[in-house]
């Protein structure tokens, strides 16, 4: 057996290197190589820094469905959010590092390019690994209109000191609609320029649009079928060229438009290793073409989203099967999603769209505003589809509502599980608890 200085090298250090204190735990030599922050975009500038963000318009919605029995306005203030963000952040790169070098994961920095099926090259220093586990995530898409360098992505948005008066939105899917919400809660005037006529594509239409609605009563302007065609710059300004030759005028563009594979620049060409503009192709043991190069998380062509919890599941299957723990190609497990608009859709498991387009399922719609539990906080958006299978098993469910997360993390047990009804009555959720009110709907 060849003497490499690894048995596990990943090349990244976001959520597709989760199974790597596995492997250290079972005694592997294992190393993590990152170029920037260790964690990845979702610890140092996604869903943590984003949720951080979103907190104040949290409490403020709350405060505002309260004013009949709450006196007084609250008003919250950008530049303190975002020094409590930075305060929140920025030592979780560090917290995670000595983490994982406490397990006895070397942590190597720099950019790794692939030499060849074992070797990969750090800043001008050689590493060997009998396995490698590709995990370099998404970057930020860049609009191809001219003046495209005169727009900002999500990264930069999060890491605004001061907000500006006027922004303008390319795009409307989750990371649009998320910053559409904190930025017009934090007093901003924004405007969503939308590819097409729908935001939240992969979410249930009719709670997209009552989202849509209540932004667009609270000022935020939505442009359907935008066809933005360029950014110009006249002093600190900014124009946005659109539709039949109409402008709009402002002190902020975010692109968000979408997000695409990192695999430029570390020698997958060189090496062969197949992938196309949805990301690196792989088997179902998460195997490249190159079967001893493996790929995790956001960079994967899987049927799964591109979220933190499938990067963490398809990281740790990768070392289970190193370990030799599994040979079984991956489970096709739930994972739910959500979009931190206010109220929030979730969901998981069988979609309505999916539902309603067969007869295997049947659809329960409840309108969760008649709820006495949503009444105590005066939630007047709030509604729910659970999706039921012909034996009664719950095998989906969606929710718009301030706690549409907590609801639908309080169902995953009985979807994952395919619990049966009786199995279901034998559990007793605390009352009283938003869980208690979902799952006596059950």
């Amino acid at each position: 057996m060849a003497n490499y200085d690894y048995d596990v090298l990943f090349i990244g250090a976001g959520h597709g290197s989760d199974g790597a204190p596995l492997l250290a735990k079972a005694g592997y030599r294992v190393a993590k190589v990152e170029a920037e922050r260790v964690g990845g975009t979702c610890t140092n500038w996604g869903c943590n820094a984003k949720l951080v963000l979103d907190g104040p318009v949290e409490l403020t919605r709350q405060q505002e469905r309260m004013q009949s029995v709450v006196n007084g306005n609250l008003t919250p203030d950008w530049a303190a959010n975002m020094r409590y963000k930075h305060a929140v952040i920025d030592p979780l790169a560090n917290g995670l590092e000595n983490k994982f070098t406490n397990l006895g994961i070397d942590m190597l920095h720099g950019w790794a390019t692939l030499k060849d099926a074992h070797t990969v090259d750090i800043d001008g220093t050689q590493k060997t690994a009998d396995q490698i586990v590709i995990a370099t995530g998404l970057h930020p898409n860049q609009i191809d209109v001219p003046g495209t360098e005169l727009a900002h992505n999500s990264k930069d948005f999060l890491a605004l000191t001061d907000l500006p008066d006027d922004i303008v939105i390319v795009g409307s899917g989750y990371i649009a609609m998320e910053f559409a919400t904190i930025a017009n809660q934090f007093g901003a005037n924004v405007t969503v320029m939308m590819h097409g006529d729908r935001a939240l594509r992969k979410f249930y239409q009719p709670y997209a649009e009552a989202i849509v609605a209540d932004l667009t009563k609270r000022g935020v302007q939505f442009v359907p079928t935008a066809n933005v065609s360029g950014f110009t710059q006249d002093g600190h300004r900014f124009s946005v060229a659109y539709g039949d030759g109409q402008t709009k005028t402002t002190d902020w563009i975010l692109d968000a438009t979408g997000r695409v594979p990192n695999v430029a620049g570390y020698g997958l060409d060189e090496l062969g290793i197949e992938y196309d503009r949805h990301g690196i192709k792989v088997n179902d043991h998460l195997q490249t073409n190159v079967s001893n190069i493996f790929a995790a998380g956001d960079i994967t062509d899987t049927k799964y989203p591109n979220l933190t919890p499938s990067a963490t599941f398809q990281s740790k299957y990768i070392a289970r099967f190193i370990s030799g723990e599994t040979a079984a190609p991956i489970e096709d497990p739930v994972i739910p999603s959500v979009t931190f608009t206010s109220p929030r859709i979730a969901e998981a498991g069988v979609s309505i769209a999916e539902a309603t387009a067969s007869d295997e399922y049947q659809v329960v719609f409840a309108d969760l505003t008649k709820d006495w539990f949503r009444q105590v906080d005066h939630q007047h958006l709030a509604q729910q589809a659970l999706v039921f299978d012909r034996k009664h098993h719950l095998v989906g469910a969606t929710e718009m509502s301030e706690q549409a997360d907590t609801a639908i993390n309080s169902l995953l047990p009985a979807i994952a599980l395919q619990m049966t009804p009786k199995q279901i009555q034998s559990i007793i959720p605390l009352f009283p608890s938003i869980t208690h009110e979902v799952w006596k709907k059950l």
